[in-house]
C-alpha cells in the first residue's frame, strides 16, 4: 500500500460494522428458527468470508492508523467469526461449543467496556452480541433451545444495530447522540 494512502478511517470503521451487522443478522435468525428450512449453520460462509476474513483486514487497517479500539474489536470478532464458520458443521461437543461461545462473551464484554464513550450504538452492539453469546453458550451446556432461540434474538438486533451505525454514518442519519453521523462539532455548535 503506497505510503500516501489512508488507511484505517471511518471508512474502514464503517465497512467493519457493515460486516459485522450483516454476519451477526444472518447468525441470530438462523438460531432463531423464524425461517423455514434455515439454520445458523447456513450462517457458515457468510460468518468465515465477510464475519471472518473482512472483519480481520479492516482491523488490521483500523491498527495501521493507529485506532487500536477498533483494531482490537474488528480484528479480534474476525478471529471469532472465522473460527466459528470453519467449525460449523464439525464434530464437536455441546459443552465445547458452549465453552467457545462463553469465552469468546469475554472479548464482546471487553469491547463493551472499552466503548464505554462511543455512544449507545457503538456500546449497544458488543452489549448485544456478549448477551447472544451469553445465553448461546449457556443454550448448548443446558441443551435449552429456548435460551439458543433468545440468544438468536439478541444477536439479530445486535446485527440491526451495527448494521444502522454503519448505514447512519454513511448516509449521515441520526446517531442518538444529539446529531447526525458524519457531522461535526465544533466550539460554537
Amino acid at each position: 500500500m503506497d505510503n500516501g494512502v489512508s488507511a484505517g478511517t471511518g471508512s474502514t470503521s464503517t465497512l467493519g460494522n457493515l460486516a459485522l451487522g450483516l454476519t451477526l443478522l444472518a447468525f441470530g435468525v438462523g438460531n432463531t428458527g423464524v425461517i423455514d428450512n434455515v439454520s445458523a449453520t447456513d450462517a457458515a460462509a457468510l460468518a468465515t468470508w465477510v464475519g471472518g476474513v473482512a472483519l480481520f483486514v479492516v482491523g488490521l487497517l483500523e491498527f495501521r492508523a493507529g485506532n487500536g479500539g477498533s483494531g482490537t474489536a474488528f480484528a479480534g470478532l474476525g478471529a471469532f467469526w472465522f473460527t466459528w464458520g470453519t467449525a460449523v458443521g464439525g464434530e464437536t461437543s455441546a459443552e465445547a461449543a458452549g465453552l467457545f461461545m462463553l469465552l469468546w462473551a469475554l472479548l464482546a464484554l471487553t469491547l463493551t467496556a472499552a466503548a464505554s464513550g462511543s455512544g449507545v450504538l457503538g456500546q449497544g452492539v458488543y452489549g448485544l452480541l456478549t448477551l447472544a453469546l451469553l445465553l448461546g453458550g449457556t443454550a448448548a451446556f443446558a441443551g435449552n433451545e429456548g435460551l439458543a432461540k433468545a440468544g438468536g434474538w439478541v444477536g439479530a438486533v445486535a446485527g440491526l444495530v451495527a448494521w444502522y451505525g454503519a448505514t447512519a454514518a454513511l448516509a449521515k442519519w441520526p446517531t442518538f447522540t444529539g446529531r447526525a453521523a458524519g457531522r461535526r462539532v465544533t466550539a460554537t455548535g
